[in-house]
């Protein structure tokens, strides 16, 4: 697997094709003169296929372009492409047939807009003057104003999205934890990633060396291709080597144990630290529970440091499923320089006409870098399993309660049994993305099918443990804490 991917909805599909169209024209040096075309070469002649006119749909493709190419003007790595939103058709507040005309008429009292008015057929409200305050849902006796959320505001768990007086929707970056819940529930595709596909491009064609470091996840999004098959593919598109994420998720598992025998042994509490997203949303939903997160750095920051203690001038790229991991990126010390999604990289595959192959497991010894437990950080429960490895492994017998929180909203409950000091289990494994990394936004494969495959290449692991694992790649130079 590795070119001509067709994605499931014509959303996904045209994101890709520009991303694609871009990532050639960066590899090719083209980029400037070839971007005004590709709106034209991705949607050709003169009939529209998705909106109101073809004129609209490249006017959009523009927009996707920008983005491609990291030149949209909004903060964030999560962002809205305003003609794409084209202020959404839904009408949150309607009436229906349930109305009965009653005399209270309680609906127009109580609507502080003047937005309601009564006809011959019922009440009607006027989108134009509703603000969608939703007093007049509460106020009908008889439940006939039907709300319906717009999808973006319904996928997002912690109310970072606002619609403004274009009905256009946008992104509260005070508020939002760039899980990229919105991303894929948006039917418009209007809500997006930022992407640095372009910088990283110019970098592999550049002198100093460039490292790719992918996530546990990858395993499973590509078909049957091994790890092996994976590093193969990287150095094909420039890349001077390629490790696993799973490696540094090794290390984490390891210093983030001892955190947790620290906060068993002082009844304490602790949260994971490795999930961008969950970090976010305790920083700024639930600031005062920051001291019970892990102070151990995630595999990615982990592995990146790693590589730069080997070779103290690369320049490291992340490569994963996750539109979080780009903020992380940002905002981390000493981590990945760059973010590149699953979909980018397949892009970049294709862009190059690279077709990833699986290599033999015979073969793979020098590939493979991290046990099977490191690996398991893709999915919910991985990073528990892990840890409690390692207390294995160390003869750790003291018991313990854990949490694992599967998707954001489990994390924000968990985090509000905490702040109101109800929680009862001692660790907790904070996930955004229900069933782990392994769903993020920006993988490339149904969920269902990426497991499928995933399966059956967790069955070539081998047998070595965490602990093996961490004597033959040597960690006690790096620097293992968040901050």
């Amino acid at each position: 697997m590795g070119t001509n991917v067709h994605f499931g909805n014509d959303v996904r599909q045209l994101k890709y094709e520009v991303l694609k169209g871009v990532a050639k024209l960066a590899y090719n040096n083209m980029l400037e003169e070839g971007k005004d075309d590709l709106p034209y070469q991705i949607i050709p002649g003169k009939e529209a296929k998705f909106r109101c006119c073809v004129y609209k749909e490249r006017e959009i493709l523009r927009q996707r372009i920008r983005a491609a190419t990291g030149k949209m003007a909004q903060d964030g790595v999560v962002i809205v492409l305003e003609d794409a939103c084209e202020g959404c058709p839904i009408t949150r507040y309607t009436v229906t047939e349930n109305c009965q005309r009653c005399v209270a008429k309680k609906c127009v009292t109580e609507c502080p807009f003047g937005a309601i008015s009564i006809t011959g057929k019922g009440a009607y409200i006027d989108p134009d003057k509703c603000r969608e305050c939703g007093r007049c849902v509460k106020a009908c006796p008889y439940n006939a104003i039907s709300d319906t959320l717009r999808p973006c505001l319904r996928s997002c768990p912690v109310d970072a999205i606002s619609i403004d007086d274009n009905k256009h929707a946008e992104i509260k970056q005070d508020r939002c934890i760039s899980c990229g819940a919105c991303t894929n529930d948006c039917p418009f595709g209007a809500i997006t990633d930022t992407s640095s596909i372009v910088d990283v491009i110019e970098h592999i064609k550049g002198k100093r060396p460039v490292y790719a470091i992918f996530a546990p996840a990858i395993e499973g999004q590509f078909g049957d291709t091994n790890i092996a098959g994976i590093v193969e593919g990287l150095k094909g598109l420039g890349f001077t080597d390629a490790v696993e994420v799973a490696l540094g998720a090794d290390a984490v598992a390891k210093h983030e144990a001892q955190e947790l025998k620290d906060a068993i042994e002082h009844d304490g509490k602790l949260t994971t630290s490795c999930c961008p997203a969950f970090y976010n949303m305790v920083e700024k939903h639930f600031p005062r529970a920051i001291n019970n997160v892990s102070h151990t750095a995630s595999p990615m920051t982990v592995t990146a440091r790693y590589i730069r203690h080997e070779e103290p001038s690369a320049i490291v790229v992340f490569i994963g499923p996750c539109i979080a991991k780009k903020q992380e990126a940002r905002s981390a010390p000493d981590s990945a320089d760059y973010v590149i999604s699953f979909e980018e990289l397949a892009a970049m595959l294709d862009a190059r006409d690279i077709e990833l192959r699986s290599i033999d497991p015979h073969d793979m010894e020098d590939c493979n870098d991290a046990s099977k437990f490191g690996k398991g950080f893709a999915l919910s429960g991985g990073v528990t399993g892990a840890v409690l490895r390692v207390f294995e492994e160390d003869n750790y017998d003291k018991l313990f309660s854990h949490l694992k929180c599967n998707g954001a909203r489990e994390c924000k409950k968990a985090l509000q049994m905490l702040g109101a000091g109800r929680l009862n289990e001692t660790f907790v494994e904070g996930m955004a993305c229900e069933n782990g990394c392994i769903a993020g936004p920006v993988g490339i494969l149904p969920l269902r099918q990426a497991m499928n495959n995933r399966k059956k290449l967790m069955e070539q692991a081998d047998d070595r443990t965490i602990n093996e694992n961490l004597q033959k790649h040597d960690f006690s130079e790096i620097n293992l804490l968040r901050k």
